[in-house]
C-alpha cells in the first residue's frame, strides 16, 4: 500500500469521493491507503485531500469530506467533476445503518454523479459482530441503489489494511472504464 510518485504526463487523474458518517472510519482508511501505516486521527472539520497513485497511468485524488451531520448537508457541493464514490460503512453501527443508506441515497441522486461508479467499503470487520458485506448489500438495496452504474461492496478494517487495496483496485477499475466511456462521448461530441 501507499503512494507511488509519478511525473508521468501521460497519467489521468481521477477524483475521488470518500463519503460515510462520521466515525465511520473515511480518514483512517484513506491515510492507511496513502502512507501505509496507522495514524491517529481526529473527526475531520471540511475535508482532507490526498493524491494516490496504484499505477503508473492513473491517480487518484480522494476527497475525505466529513461526515457530521452538518457536513452532510454540503456534501453535494463537491459532486461536481467527480469520477468515483468511496463510501465508508461502519459495519458494527447498527443503530445509524439506515442514516448511512439514506445518506448514501441522497447523493446518488446529485446530477453530477449520475453513472458514476460506487464502492462501498464494509469497515472495521475485525470487530466481532460486523455485519458482513452482504448484509451490507442487502441492507442498503445496493443492486435497486446502484442499478445504474458500476459497484462494489468490499469488507475490510481501516486499522490493518484488510480489504483496502482490493476496493481501491475494484473503484480504481470502475473508474478507467467510466472515464473511457465519458471519453469517448465527450470525443463524439466535439466531432459534431
Amino acid at each position: 500500500m501507499g503512494l507511488l510518485s509519478s511525473k508521468n504526463p501521460k497519467t489521468k487523474q481521477a477524483r475521488i469521493l470518500l463519503l460515510g458518517l462520521d466515525s465511520a472510519g473515511k480518514s483512517t482508511l484513506l491515510y492507511k491507503l496513502k502512507l501505509a501505516k496507522d495514524i491517529m486521527t481526529i473527526p475531520t472539520i471540511g475535508f482532507n485531500v490526498e493524491v494516490i497513485e496504484l499505477e503508473k497511468s492513473l491517480s487518484l485524488t480522494v476527497w475525505d469530506v466529513g461526515g457530521q451531520e452538518k457536513m452532510r448537508t454540503v456534501w453535494e457541493y463537491y459532486c461536481e467533476n467527480t469520477d468515483g464514490l468511496l463510501y465508508v460503512v461502519d459495519s458494527t453501527d447498527k443503530q445509524r445503518l439506515e442514516d448511512s443508506r439514506r445518506e448514501l441515497k441522497h447523493i446518488l441522486k446529485n446530477e453530477h454523479i449520475k453513472n458514476v461508479p460506487v464502492v462501498l467499503l464494509a469497515n472495521k470487520q475485525d470487530v466481532p459482530g460486523a455485519l458482513t458485506a452482504e448484509d451490507i448489500t442487502r441492507m442498503f438495496r445496493v443492486k435497486k441503489l446502484c442499478s445504474d452504474r458500476n459497484w462494489y461492496v468490499q469488507p475490510c478494517c481501516a486499522i490493518t489494511g484488510d480489504g483496502l487495496m482490493e476496493g481501491l483496485r475494484k473503484l480504481t477499475g470502475f473508474v478507467k472504464s467510466h472515464m473511457k466511456s465519458r471519453g469517448d462521448t465527450l470525443a463524439f461530441f466535439k466531432q459534431n
